[in-house]
């Protein structure tokens, strides 16, 4: 078996995941990847609102800096579904998330385009688009004080709009992250097509590169949940279903651990839901992570060493100023 969940509940605040890969020889790595372990965080679906934003989130960030983090990711959703989509509001997200240490990867979420209405403000979602890649996407490096170079999508001509999707490995895994916005992908809009063949295409080409260069592990970053427990044939469904079909048959085939991370439904959870469509069994070596989100604001700390077989091991990181005092 490739693949054991390990839930550790003897400690309150602590859940582990342990990722069994095939075992690998170590040498070919070791050569160009010798930081062998390290540890970055994930987080998302913050901040929502006026408390989030003026003290739930910079206690959480003022936690990140404090750790020693090779770079953090947001999966999305910076603001809530509801708050007004403008200029001020993603310029204050930029300051914010420049306040980060750390390098500082972010990857867009539906209630900052793709749930923007154009009846309260002048442009389209397709326009807020373009607006997050100007704001957020600008040269080659991630945000944060201390920045990670980026392999963008963009530099590729045939997909010279995507400048959000990008790419780096690190530590010997590769990390994917991908436009794919709760909670249907944009499915049924005009710019769908376009942004799922970008998305499909970058896919392949990381388990490409993973199988390549012979790393240990491939992890896939994205805004939506996309509804594992759902028919095919429903909507909310039917925007994944090619994504999740190509990455069925890549995982399948690289033999290694792969873990998708997503928000989106704002319920932290470590799963394997992805079924075989043949074997009708569950794919040993995926596995979901879904981040903390609204109202909770807490991150996730991963530990990752490819000389280690367990390759990735996930901890809450509960922030204890943003607990709730219940009653």
């Amino acid at each position: 078996m490739f693949m054991r969940i390990l839930l550790c509940s003897i400690a309150p605040l602590l859940c582990q995941l342990v990722l069994l890969p095939a075992p690998v020889a170590a040498a070919s790595l070791d050569e160009f990847y010798p930081q062998f372990r390290f540890e970055f965080g994930l987080i998302g679906d913050v901040p929502y609102d006026d408390a989030q934003e003026t003290n739930y989130f910079p206690n959480m960030i003022e936690e990140l800096n404090r750790a020693d983090l090779a770079f953090v990711v947001h999966d999305g959703d910076i603001k809530a579904g509801a708050t007004p989509c403008s200029d001020p509001l993603l310029e204050k997200r930029f300051r914010q998330f420049q306040q980060v240490k750390h390098p500082f990867i972010y990857i867009f979420g539906d209630n900052e385009w793709s749930d923007c209405r154009q009846e309260e403000n002048s442009r389209t979602p397709e326009e807020w688009l373009e607006r997050l890649r100007s704001v957020f996407c600008a040269g080659d490096r991630s945000l944060g004080q201390k920045t990670l170079l980026l392999d963008r999508q963009s530099r590729q001509p045939e997909f010279v709009s995507f400048r959000e999707n990008v790419r780096w490995i690190y530590g010997g895994a590769v990390f994917v992250g991908i436009n794919v916005p709760g909670d249907a992908n944009n499915f049924g809009r005009p710019e769908f097509a376009a942004r799922n063949a970008a998305n499909i295409a970058w896919i392949k080409e990381a388990f490409a590169l993973a199988e390549k260069h012979n790393l240990k592990a491939l992890m896939l970053i994205m805004q939506a949940n996309p509804h594992f427990e759902m028919s095919s044939t429903n909507r909310n469904r039917r925007g994944f279903n090619e994504m999740l079909s190509v990455i069925e048959n890549r995982t399948i085939s690289y033999g290694r651990p792969v873990v998708l991370v997503h928000g989106d439904s704002h319920y932290f959870r470590i799963d394997q839901p992805l079924v075989g469509s043949r074997s009708k069994r569950r794919i040993e070596n995926f596995t979901r992570v879904e981040t903390y989100g609204n109202p909770d604001v807490h991150w996730l700390k991963v530990t990752a060493d490819w000389r280690d077989p367990h390759v990735f091991v996930v901890q809450r990181q509960l922030v204890e100023k943003n607990f709730i005092r219940h009653r």
